[in-house]
């Protein structure tokens, strides 16, 4: 974060010191996590229902923190001297506050504002990765994507900060907005509109109208880059004042892939085409939807400075997996090959899945781990069953279902009558472990997939044979859709 005295602070956050100096300053990191806090950071405690962050208000203090922004006044063990306090009526809210006050002092800041159904971390990483080329760039690891991860990430950057790439996600209508109020972008980018969490949007009109916040927010002399290849995001360049840029595989697209092909890894090549030309693309990243995502980075690295074809071309080729779970491809020393794509799941990011599964399980003999996917409402059989079906009409040879809840993926695949595989419904995830410790063999390719149900536990059992060598992704910052 920028250098901030505690009276900026408490003035930024509408909030008040108690046993502060006004003069002290905050030269280190905000952090909401006591055991993340350094030299001269700000710590904010959050009362939750387990844990209540005022109780770690000493800790934090005794490694190094200014002060604490908190609800209540709080001294440090046994009372022996009070803490710091910057005090609020809602520490989410001033770190919200906190936030936008950095980014105005921040002019030479470039906002780069994400949102879509699927694969907004991998696209915000490969974006990131290519303004890292051009300028210090603020993108962590992981979906940091609410209205709790999106400040936190803002408040990273500092004055030697260009490019901040921001994921956003949402819960329902006006998230988007307010997470646009937070931090205003000067480019935004949606990657696609699908039915994930539409139980809570009730439906994909409104998941659409939801996204299309982001380009709304834009000013007139803002980016808006579109995916060309989804009509319904197509359509959003009539609801911003920005310029509009289309990415994609479809001729109209200003930035786009022609000739793409596929090798035996699932790795894309194509022909990338720009306005100042076109050069080959070889990805280094598995499956064929990275090509819609590397283009819509592309687009934006355009925007940014990037526009030589050939740099361009060279610096896709180089983009790599940042955030884990996400597509990671695992070659085990007994030949067998584990594709952990276990963080989150929905129809959309699950076909997307197994297509890449069966592109680089060409020839050799495919498994799909697939659990249950949340958030559906109404359309929760017909989007299990639509994954079911696709599974068993691209050929996967055995189909692994965990739990009760995702058996219509089990019944629609076993219901395809030209398929020659099988579909099984196991109780739970080690059940899913045991029978394929049971039945893989050299040159097998697994596809572990589902929403955050302890699905990446068949993915850590199957890394190198080892019962449990990774850990969940999780944080308080992410979330949502």
């Amino acid at each position: 974060m920028i250098t901030m005295t505690l009276a900026e602070v408490a003035e930024a956050v509408g909030g008040r010191l108690r046993d502060a100096d006004p003069a002290s300053r905050v030269t280190g990191g905000v952090e909401f996590d006591s055991r993340k806090i350094g030299p001269g950071g700000l710590f904010v405690a959050f009362a939750g229902e387990r844990v209540d962050g005022h109780d770690f208000a000493g800790a934090a203090l005794a490694a190094g923190a200014v002060a604490v922004l908190g609800t209540r006044p709080v001294a440090t063990a046994g009372g022996a001297a009070p803490v710091p306090m910057v005090l609020v009526d809602d520490p989410l809210d001033a770190m919200a506050r906190l936030a936008r006050t950095v980014l105005d002092r921040l002019p030479q800041l470039t906002v780069i504002g994400l949102t879509g159904s699927s694969g907004k971390t991998t696209t915000k990483d490969l974006i990131a990765q290519l303004a890292a080329g051009l300028g210090p760039t603020v993108a962590p690891a992981g979906s940091f994507n609410n209205e709790l991860g999106q400040p936190y990430t803002v408040l990273q950057a500092d004055v030697e900060t260009r490019f901040l790439v921001l994921e956003m996600g949402a819960r329902g209508i006006g998230h988007i907005r307010h997470l646009c109020e937070i931090a205003p972008p000067r480019i935004g980018v949606v990657i696609n509109v699908g039915v994930a969490h539409i139980g809570e949007f009730g439906s994909v009109d409104a998941i659409a109208t939801a996204k299309g916040e982001l380009v709304e927010a834009l000013p007139a002399d803002g980016v808006a880059v579109l995916n060309a290849d989804d009509p319904r995001v197509r359509r959003m360049a009539d609801r911003t004042a920005g310029r509009v840029v289309l990415a994609g595989e479809d001729p109209a697209a200003t930035v786009r892939a022609e000739k793409v092909a596929v090798d035996a890894r699932g790795r894309a090549a194509y022909q990338l085409v720009t306005p100042a030309g076109s050069a080959p693309v070889r990805l280094a990243v598995s499956g064929r939807h990275q090509v819609g995502n590397s283009l819509l980075a592309a687009a934006v690295a355009i925007e940014l400075g990037l526009t030589d074809p050939a740099e361009l071309a060279a610096g896709l080729g180089r983009l790599r997996l940042v955030s884990t779970r996400r597509m990671d491809v695992i070659d085990r020393t007994d030949g067998i090959t584990v594709i952990d794509d276990s963080y989150n799941a929905n129809p959309a990011s699950a076909a997307a899945a197994l297509r890449a599964l069966v592109d680089l399980g060409s020839g050799r003999r495919t498994f799909a781990v697939l659990g249950y996917m949340a958030e559906l409402g109404e359309y929760e059989e017909q989007g299990h069953a639509e994954v079911g079906r696709l599974a068993a009409e691209l050929g996967v040879h055995r189909v692994l279902v965990v739990g009760e809840q995702a058996a219509p993926i089990r019944q629609a695949a076993a219901a395809v009558a030209t398929w020659e595989g099988e579909s099984v419904l196991v109780t739970d995830q080690q059940a899913a472990i045991d029978l394929l410790r049971r039945e893989l063999t050299d040159g097998d390719v697994v596809l572990v997939k589902g929403s955050r149900y302890r699905t990446w536990e068949v993915a850590d059992a199957l890394r190198d044979g080892s019962a449990a060598e990774g850990t969940p992704v999780t944080g308080a910052g992410e979330a949502t859709a």
